[in-house]
């Protein structure tokens, strides 16, 4: 009876690591109208990571800016600034819930570019030169628009 009802509890726990590991590395996906995967979210969650978003389109747009700018140390606090504030410090906080329904590429993306603006903050500090700051960014970006790409929002009603 003992060993009976081990087994069960195993096989129970099996079943269970199998479904949240597949969920885990799928996230709660449905085929997009438009060829591209849709991540299944309640509104507050869609809105919280385009959010985000705008926070790295934000950066971007710092980055740039400073480049242009005549004022090389003050353009260089204002880009390590930018970059700073979508770096590793803003993806602390996320909901466990929503990780989970995230796929695991998109997961993976979003955590890179957040390593990478810090990277990019340091490099500022470094003083690389504009052309560097800029090759940097590019490797940046294409993860962006392969994530956008690959992936869509839809809302869970």
């Amino acid at each position: 009876m003992r060993s009976t009802f081990c087994q069960i509890m195993l096989g129970l726990w099996v079943v269970t690591m199998v479904a949240g590991g597949w969920f885990f590395v799928r996230g709660w996906t449905v085929p997009g109208t438009d060829g591209r995967t849709q991540i299944v979210l309640v509104p507050a969650e869609r809105d919280m990571i385009l959010g985000e978003m705008r926070m790295l389109l934000k950066a971007v747009h710092g980055v740039v800016t400073g480049l242009a700018g005549q004022d090389q140390a003050a353009d260089r606090t204002q880009i390590e600034r930018a970059v700073r504030s979508a770096g590793m410090g803003m993806a602390v906080d996320v909901n466990p819930a929503l990780m989970k329904k995230l796929p695991l590429p998109f997961k993976q993306m979003g955590m890179s570019i957040h390593r990478d603006m810090d990277a990019l903050a340091d490099a500022v500090v470094q003083k690389e030169t504009p052309q560097q700051i800029l090759q940097r960014l590019s490797s940046m970006t294409v993860r962006c628009t392969t994530c956008h790409d690959m992936y869509r929002f839809g809302v869970d009603k």
